[in-house]
This record gives C-alpha cells, sequence and structure tokens, in this order.
C-alpha cells in the first residue's frame, strides 16, 4: 500500500530496499517454538525418508527465510512495474536469472549432481494451456495477494488472509489435476523448446543469449524508470554489522543472488529446480483419496513419477518437504524480527484470497508450473514457456489491476512517493 512522502527515513539512500531504523523485540518463545518444530521435523523426515529429503528440506529453510527477509516480491513487482512503472523488483528478477542461468548452464551442460541424480531443467511445451493458465495466474496472484512462493512465506510470516489464499490454491490445483489429461490432449501445443538443447547454441551458446537478454531487459528497465520517475519501493527496517542477516531486513539484491544459488543447488541434489505447486495438487488429492475419492484414475496421476508420489507419504515428496521448510524458515525469520503479528481478515480480502487461490492453483496445473517453476526455473533451464509464462502472466497482472479495487485491495498510484 502506498504511503506519504514524509514516511522516508532521512538516512535512506536513494535506491537501497533497506534502511537502518529501530526494530521490533525479537518474539523469543516464538523464536524457539520455531526452532524446536524444526528440528523435530527434519529428524523426522529423515527417519522416514533419507538423509537427501532432509537436506532439501534445509535448503527450503533457507528459502523461506530468505523470501521473508527481503520480502522478495513477484506479485508485488508485477504490479509496482504495471501500476506505476517501479522496476527495483524486475530489476532484481534480472540479477537473480543472470546467476541462476550461469549456474544452471554449467550443471546441465555437465551433469553435475551430488547424488548422482542426472540432473533436468523445466522444460515444457508451449500452448494454449500455458496461455491461459499463466494469463489466469497472473489475475491470481494479484487478487491473492502473492504467488505460490509468496503464499508460503507469507502463511509462515503471520499473514492471515494468506491461509485463505492457500486453502483456494490447493483446490484449484486439484481441479487442474483432474482438467490436465483434457489441457493436454485437446489443446495446441508446440513441442518442449529449450534454446540450449532444441538448437545449436548449446549451453554455453544459450547462456550468452539469455546474458543479452537479461541485460537489454535491465537496462531497458533504468530508461524506462527514468522516464516515468515511479514511486520507490518502501525501504524495510535493518541493524547493522552481523546481526542484520538474522534480525534485520536483507536487501533485494542479495536475496535475489542468494534464492539463484539455492534454486541451483536444488537442480543439484533433487536433479530438478525448485518447484511448488505439484505440492498442492498432491496434498489435495490425497484429501480426497482419504475421504472416498478415486484420484489415481485421473490422467495426470498416471503420467511421469505422480503415481508414486501419490501412494507415498507426502515426506517423501521432494517439493513438500521444500514446501514445509519455507513455512518455517519464514515462520523463524518472521518472528526473530518481531513481525509475526496475525491480524483480522478484511471480508472483501478474503473473497478475494480464496478466488486468486483458485486461480493460481488451477492456472498452474495448465501452465507447468507457477512464478517458480515456470517463470524462475522454466528460464532458467533455457525453457521457451517460461519466457511466454511471464508476458502472459504480466497481461493478467494488468487486467488485475481493475479488479482488485472491488475486493478492497488498493494499487499503488503514480503520485505517491512510496509504493
Amino acid at each position: 500500500m502506498a504511503q506519504n512522502s514524509t514516511m522516508l527515513p532521512s538516512n535512506w539512500k536513494k535506491g537501497a530496499t533497506t534502511v537502518v531504523a529501530p526494530l521490533n523485540p525479537i518474539q523469543k518463545p516464538l523464536v524457539t517454538l520455531g526452532i524446536i518444530a524444526a528440528i523435530f521435523l527434519f529428524v523426522l523426515i529423515v527417519s522416514t525418508t533419507t538423509w537427501t529429503q532432509g537436506i532439501l528440506y534445509i535448503i527450503g529453510m533457507a528459502l523461506g527465510l530468505t523470501l521473508l527477509y527481503a520480502r522478495f516480491g513477484f506479485t508485488s513487482a508485477f504490479r509496482r512495474l504495471m501500476a506505476v512503472g517501479n522496476v527495483q523488483g524486475l530489476q532484481a528478477h534480472m540479477v537473480m536469472f543472470a546467476v541462476s542461468t550461469t549456474l544452471f548452464a554449467l550443471i546441465l551442460g555437465t551433469g553435475f549432481s551430488f547424488t548422482g541424480v542426472t540432473p533436468a531443467g523445466y522444460v515444457s511445451p508451449v500452448g494454449i494451456s500455458v496461455i491461459f493458465g499463466a494469463f489466469i495466474f497472473g489475475i491470481g496472484m494479484q487478487l491473492g495477494s502473492g504467488c505460490a512462493s509468496g503464499t508460503l512465506y507469507s502463511v509462515g510470516g503471520g499473514q492471515s488472509s494468506m491461509l485463505i489464499t492457500l486453502l483456494g490454491f490447493i483446490i484449484g490445483s486439484v481441479v487442474g489435476a483432474y482438467h490436465f489429461t483434457f489441457w493436454m490432449e485437446e489443446t495446441w501445443a508446440l513441442p518442449p523448446l529449450s534454446l540450449a538443447e532444441s538448437t545449436n547454441l548449446g549451453f554455453f551458446g544459450a547462456w550468452a543469449v539469455q546474458m543479452i537478454i537479461f541485460a537489454v531487459i535491465y537496462f531497458g528497465l533504468v530508461q524506462y524508470a527514468k522516464r516515468k520517475n515511479p514511486p520507490v519501493m518502501k525501504p524495510l527496517p535493518t541493524t547493522t554489522g552481523w546481526k542484520k542477516v538474522f534480525r534485520g531486513s536483507w536487501p533485494l539484491l542479495t536475496a535475489a543472488i542468494v534464492l539463484a544459488v539455492l534454486n541451483a543447488l536444488t537442480l543439484t541434489i533433487r536433479g530438478n529446480p525448485w518447484g511448488i505447486t505439484s505440492a498442492f495438487a498432491l496434498w489435495g488429492s490425497k484429501a480426497l483419496e482419504f475421504v472416498g475419492v478415486d484420484v489415481s484414475s485421473w490422467g495426470y496421476w498416471t503420467t511421469g513419477n505422480n503415481a508414486a508420489q501419490l501412494s507415498q507419504t507426502v515426506l517423501a515428496d521432494s517439493t513438500s518437504v521444500m514446501n514445509f521448510g519455507i513455512m518455517l524458515g519464514a515462520f523463524i525469520a518472521a518472528t526473530a524480527t518481531g513481525a509475526f503479528k496475525p491480524k483480522k481478515i478484511k471480508p472483501g480480502i478474503a473473497v478475494g484470497s480464496i478466488i486468486g487461490g483458485l486461480l493460481m492453483g488451477y492456472g498452474a496445473r495448465l501452465a507447468f508450473g507457477c512464478n517458480i517453476g515456470a517463470y524462475f526455473g522454466g528460464i532458467s533451464s533455457f525453457s521457451l514457456h517460461g519466457w511466454v509464462w511471464v508476458i502472459m502472466a504480466m497481461l493478467g497482472t494488468g487486467l488485475a489491476l481493475f479488479i482488485r479495487p472491488l475486493f478492497g485491495l488498493t494499487n499503488p498510484k503514480p503520485k505517491d512517493t512510496i509504493c
């Protein structure tokens, strides 16, 4: 929500996303509770499955910490750009992609792995399902006030309305899984296209091409911002020295680099990049199966490794354990900064949250992923579908700006100083 210009601290440096300021007291009982819960779940995961799952869970916690400490946004970055021309979030994305693309090129090009599993990127077909799915995902994340990663870290951080968004996300994912066969078999699509493997460029050539694209976009955004002179992002409070690692907020660009490294590390350990939303379909489908619905006959659950996931404990699903880690990591980060303060949910926002979650869940199944699996993982994997996803999600965001006020949600305004 936009703020008045008087809210800018006097010691703030233009363009910085953090500022040294007084911090809330640490919520020691909640931090302790979070650490105990994190250790308990780690022991449960390792004893029930494998050490690899335990390591992925820890990576998930690191992702949650990073997302919360920096309030790293995909939804807010898209909204700020489309509403007022603020480019800080998208510039951070380009830095993140520059790092992740470099690491992915090295890993995929050499087959490097810590676990012996051959790494494979997220390269998916481009067709009607991706175009439509990404578009409604873009609408949904603006109504739900968070994308896939944003939903998880906001739930962990104590944002009450995001529990409703998560519920809608799970339901939408299950419906998307139910309709999955129709979209795959009855709609037009190109085959999966990789800039590295579907051309003669190879991974080095594809890396060079994408680095040029990132640079062009980054500096294009700089020029765009100079013309628009948009509001700046509200700086987050931080402190000095080593305390800011655990108590203060992190700069946006620092978080972008950390997220890229953690995504690459995920690729080397489990053989695939970071993903989120497949777990939502699994959780919802298991719940239906528990009450007697035969979800195993759905086409979605007969493809690839999905059938095995449905028959196993959720702790054996690497995406699920990483999601649990993200929420717990965000919880610990929020309580360490004294920011865990759930609030009453307004009726309009609750309605927007459930609709947004439904659209995101359904859209993610159709589009082979969300802002993480399709956008972050897809582009880092040199997949054409990642680029198509971001274009359609941005268009969906543009439409959602006109819908958000119907649910009591505000948009940044050009006359504001802070967005």
